[in-house]
């Protein structure tokens, strides 16, 4: 058993940003990720939208990956309900959006921070209280303990550190998502937009990412007939290609010339609105952020962006108040992030309502929420995080 001041657990998107934001600020962490390498292979993409530009761009590290991609001009969505494809809505993308391979964000943030900040093989197995100094302890698979001064959980919509707050479970969308990326040796002449196609139940969205690759997902409803399609790519492209034979040619393609490593298949979870409204994030100097707080479905692509702001504010705060009065810290993240995430998470949650399954009296319900709350149906981008 041994010492460290602040340990963060996991080495995602928002683990690596919190370690970077609290780096720039001078205080040091370590990060334990399970993996025996850094995870840059799953996950495929993510779109960040303005409010996750800000957060980059505090990060130090938007200009880098900002030569990664290219920027989107506009969003369209289109119906192939019927006998031809016909476009019904069609939009210019408000501010700075931008559709980002997981990886490159990984090691870029990766890259960013100091030498051995991040511990590979460390798998969390339990969190408790020393009853003498109040400190958490952590233990891991191997057997090793740490005693920490601050414990960060970033360990994702499974997490092990929101357990030990007493967290409510995450729950699940009646829906599944497929994710891949194509690459286009000869270039793929796509127009710089989101393009949704909706038939049935179904909806497929292509994003380009360069002038070669493109990230494509479609979302469908939950209804598992092969246990494979979990780990096998194989089963996930036939089983995805059955699914849009009725599709135009053009998308079939897409998917049977599809990099079969970055094929995944995920049923989508959210926290329930209702307890980000009431839960408890920290206990002492436990705290949780990212997935394993505010684990939300794709449908506004804000996920990866709520995790930039959370680094960049938990920093802030630890940063203003030092860490010896880190609870204290802890409690005014709390304060100023759970208003934003509630909202963001709730938006998210009537969308996926709509999305799935579900009776007409809830859609219905859902459609009237949507107009009565979030008039402006695209100010969850507007949001600035703030300076680090």
């Amino acid at each position: 058993m041994y010492d460290d001041q602040v340990v963060i657990i996991g080495a995602g998107i928002c683990g690596l940003s919190t370690a970077l934001a609290l780096h720039k600020k001078g205080i040091k962490s370590v990060v334990m990720e399970r993996s025996e390498s850094l995870r840059n292979v799953t996950g495929a993409a993510i779109t960040i939208r303005p409010n996750g530009w800000r957060a980059l761009d505090q990060l130090g590290v938007a200009d880098i990956l900002r030569h990664t991609t290219i920027p989107l001009q506009r969003e369209k969505v289109v119906s192939l309900d019927g006998e031809r494809q016909q476009e019904i809505s069609l939009y210019h993308c408000v501010g700075e959006t931008r559709c980002l391979r997981r990886k490159d964000i990984i090691d870029t943030l990766y890259a960013a921070l100091p030498p051995s900040t991040v511990k590979f093989s460390c798998q969390l197995e339990s969190v408790k209280q020393d009853p003498h100094t109040t400190k958490p302890i952590l233990r891991f698979m191997d057997g090793s303990s740490i005693i920490a001064k601050v414990v960060i959980g970033c360990d994702g919509d499974k997490s092990i550190v929101a357990n030990f707050l007493n967290l409510a479970p995450a729950k699940m969308f009646s829906l599944c998502e497929v994710r891949g990326l194509t690459y286009y040796p000869n270039g793929h002449s796509l127009a710089h937009e989101f393009t949704s196609f909706k038939k049935d139940n179904l909806l497929v969205g292509r994003i380009p990412i360069d002038n070669n690759l493109v990230y494509w997902f479609c979302t469908q409803p939950y209804n598992l007939k092969d246990e494979r399609i979990w780990k096998d790519p194989e089963v996930i492209q036939h089983n995805t290609l059955e699914l849009l034979s009725n599709y135009p040619q053009e998308i079939q393609e897409m998917i049977k010339t599809t990099d079969m490593k970055s094929l995944s298949f995920k049923r989508l979870r959210y926290r329930a609105p209702w307890h980000l409204s009431t839960g408890t994030f920290s206990r002492g100097t436990v705290i949780v952020a990212g997935d394993a707080k505010h684990v939300m479905g794709p449908f506004l692509g804000q996920g990866g962006s709520a995790a930039l702001e959370d680094a960049v504010v938990l920093a802030r705060n630890i940063a203003q108040l030092g860490l010896n009065h880190v609870e204290e810290a802890f409690n005014r993240f709390v304060r100023q992030r759970r208003i934003r995430v509630l909202r963001v998470s709730l938006q998210t949650y009537f969308i996926g309502m709509l999305s799935s399954n579900s009776s007409r009296l809830k859609k219905f319900i859902c459609i009237l929420l949507v107009i009565l709350l979030f008039r402006n149906q695209k100010s969850h981008m507007d949001y600035d995080c703030g300076t680090l």
